[in-house]
């Protein structure tokens, strides 16, 4: 309950600092997350999609693009905050020194935290909202159900945010970021139901992608855009929010430790 009681309004400075930074460069920033969507429906969506001739139940009715934009979606707001919570929340603790200048202030260590990962889940809003658009604008989504994706992306962007700072505060060096992305973030890109259905798998690689975040997220994103709503939907949710508190948790005490050390 300490790491609570240390948390204030303050953590909002953070977040504003972050998004200030963002807005400088916003042409830089924007263009990645609305071009890549649009490459990827092109290749694989309208391009591979011709080849799929039928999806398993409850997407049989629909095109193979329209199952491939959702999951697009999930994977840029999983690459948004999990970028700027590595790389990102890395460059700003080690080379600028910047969480050295926030603590000098009234901050609390545990609040410089708190704001990373908010700007990291913001970043995952506004790719997943980008992406949305995006999807809209070929008509593979429908409304009202695509109108709550910015709400999945900022759930999913606190959850991998939290465990991005988690890597940052282990890692030796910005080279060992590595690891996470090859170890962690490819097996779910690949694996999380984001190209394909899980059910195309063998039963244990479905129960491994099961336990990744971005699985539920992919499937949360699509049962919204395409109306298939199911009960899995809510345990996805709990699930995703399970994981934020356990590695909020555990990313403020190991940061804390790092940079006290």
């Amino acid at each position: 309950m300490s790491i609570i009681k240390n948390i204030s309004w303050r953590t909002m400075s953070v977040w504003a600092r972050n998004k200030d930074v963002f807005f400088i460069t916003w042409k830089t920033n924007f263009l990645p997350p609305f071009l890549e969507p649009i490459l990827y429906l092109l290749a694989m969506g309208f391009g591979f999609g011709v080849l799929v001739n039928e999806l398993p139940v409850p997407y049989d009715k629909f095109s193979y693009a329209q199952f491939l934009g959702p999951g697009l979606i999930a994977i840029s707001a999983m690459y948004g905050t999990f970028f700027e919570c590595t790389y990102g929340s890395f460059v700003r603790m080690h080379y600028q020194k910047t969480f050295d200048a926030i603590v000098a202030t009234p901050i609390s260590l545990e609040e410089v935290i708190t704001g990373e990962i908010l700007w990291g889940a913001t970043k995952s809003v506004i790719n997943g909202t980008i992406v949305t658009v995006v999807i809209l604008a070929f008509g593979l989504a429908t409304l009202p159900g695509a109108l709550l994706i910015p709400f999945v992306a900022l759930l999913a962007g606190l959850a991998f945010g939290s465990i991005a700072m988690i890597f940052t505060a282990l890692v030796p060096n910005i080279d060992s970021f590595n690891y996470p992305f090859f170890l962690f973030i490819t097996p779910m890109f690949l694996f999380s139901g984001t190209f394909f259905p899980l059910t195309v798998l063998p039963v244990a690689v479905q129960d491994v992608a099961l336990a990744f975040p971005l699985t539920h997220v992919a499937t949360i994103m699509r049962d919204f855009c395409l109306g298939t709503y199911s009960y899995s939907d809510l345990w996805g949710c709990i699930y995703l929010i399970a994981i934020m508190a356990v590695s909020f948790y555990a990313a403020i005490y190991l940061m804390k430790r790092r940079l006290v050390n």
